[in-house]
């Protein structure tokens, strides 16, 4: 991993923390009422967008996803699905890097042409994961197997990347700045 500032490690650890609690308190909730794995995507995927966006740096949305999983394993022990996601942050920051970060937050449409793709094969990568691996056959078959799955995440993968997408147009049209630039 690149090197990283102070600023850009408690960035990571916010966002990371984020993830984790908000995931395993109240994406249980919306899962058993709706039976759909939307929230989990939305909070994974915005945050991810945002942490690639702030911080720029290779293995950033990794660290991210890692924390978050030892996160939601403190507050959840059963759910060995967000290895899904796990596995998705990886996706994530390959993709975002190669890509190239300058090329993605160069401007507002780039951002919309370059992150909502990402957000989505990510998710779509977790819903595979977790529908390989970690559902039940009952479950998953409703859904069509672990494609139809891996395409309900990638539903959130879309709404998470979108919102992501229009935090990061708002901090920006509001000047805030990324970590590593300098006023």
């Amino acid at each position: 991993m690149t090197h990283l500032n102070s600023r850009m490690v408690a960035a990571i650890a916010i966002f990371a923390a984020l993830w984790g609690v908000l995931n395993s308190i109240f994406a249980p909730i919306v899962f058993r009422v709706f039976g759909l794995p939307i929230l989990c995507d939305m909070i994974g995927f915005a945050v991810l967008t945002l942490t690639v966006w702030w911080t720029r740096k290779f293995g950033a949305a990794t660290v991210v996803g890692l924390i978050a999983t030892v996160v939601n394993f403190v507050f959840n022990p059963a759910g060995v699905h967000f290895l899904g996601f796990a596995a998705a942050s990886m996706v994530f920051d390959v993709t975002a890097k190669l890509i190239g970060y300058d090329r993605c937050f160069k401007k507002p449409i780039f951002v919309t042409v370059s992150m909502l793709p990402v957000s989505v094969l990510s998710a779509a990568a977790a819903g595979l994961i977790i529908g390989t691996f970690f559902m039940d056959t009952p479950a998953l078959a409703r859904w069509g197997g672990a494609l139809g799955w891996a395409g309900l995440h990638a539903l959130g993968g879309v709404i998470g990347g979108f919102i992501g997408i229009v935090l990061i147009t708002g901090l920006a049209a509001r000047g805030v700045q990324r970590m590593d630039v300098k006023k």
